[in-house]
């Protein structure tokens, strides 16, 4: 049984929570207290409001559902503390000299950062990125204006630029992006746009090399207890978790 320490007590936790099965989370550490002594009692685990002794106890990896902010705060003292980490704030990543920092203590330590295929599908296949000559790599998010906090009467494109941009001037809009640019080794050219007939987050990837060419387009369902979450990204770290001690690999 695979024991998981639980950084962030939110919509995500509650769904890797209840998808429980060949792992448990025993441990879980939110800035806001009560929601990790809720979380504790429903599911078992021990809360904790101080990290240092979060980090103390005996799990096997950290997975970090809750922000930006929390993956860049805690992910070094996670790998410093000789655990393995999943993050899913991969827009923390987006900062080169944080990223590469990582890395570096990581490998020091014989540690892994995971990071889930979030809410958009054939990121395995995009690392040949790193090994074959890529000739287009766009990534095209449309969302609803309500969802940006923008109001539109029609389709209507707010940004188009490389990743690094998007990631400073939408911060909330980073994850998918970034995580493409790491996959591939290269920053993935972005296009924001927003359109009130749509209901739902839309990524389209466009992807061409000396490999082929490949479109892949992921319409999200938003998550049943945080709208603003895509159901999909929970699912990803859920089935992440599943697999870890499963012997056979497939596309990592």
């Amino acid at each position: 049984m695979i024991t998981i320490g639980l950084l962030g007590c939110g919509n995500i936790g509650r769904v890797i929570a209840k998808g429980q099965e060949n792992f448990k989370i025993t441990a879980v550490f939110d800035v806001v207290f009560e929601r990790a002594e809720e979380f504790g009692r429903e599911f078992g685990a021990t809360p904790y409001s101080d990290f240092t002794a979060f980090l103390k106890e005996p799990t096997d990896i950290i997975v970090e559902a809750a922000s930006v902010s929390a993956a860049t705060a805690y992910a070094e003292e996670v790998l410093l503390a000789g655990k393995d980490i999943v993050i899913m704030s991969v827009g923390a990543l987006a900062d080169i000299s944080f990223r590469e920092a990582l890395i570096m203590i990581a490998r020091e330590n014989k540690r892994k950062i995971h990071i889930p295929s979030g809410a958009i599908m054939g990121l395995d296949n995009i690392r040949v990125g790193q090994i074959s000559n890529v000739d287009k790599f766009v990534l095209r998010t449309t969302k609803n204006p309500k969802s940006l906090s923008r109001e539109a009467t029609e389709k209507t494109c707010i940004f188009t630029g490389k990743a690094f941009d998007c990631v400073h001037q939408y911060p909330k809009n980073t994850n998918v992006a970034e995580s493409l640019s790491i996959a591939c080794g290269r920053e993935v050219d972005v296009e924001l746009w927003m359109d009130p007939n749509e209901d739902r987050n839309m990524h389209e990837i466009f992807f061409e090399g000396e490999f082929g060419e490949a479109y892949v387009r992921v319409r999200n369902v938003p998550s049943p207890a945080n709208p603003a979450t895509s159901y999909l990204a929970a699912l990803s770290i859920l089935t992440l978790l599943r697999n870890l001690d499963n012997p056979l690999v497939i596309g990592a």
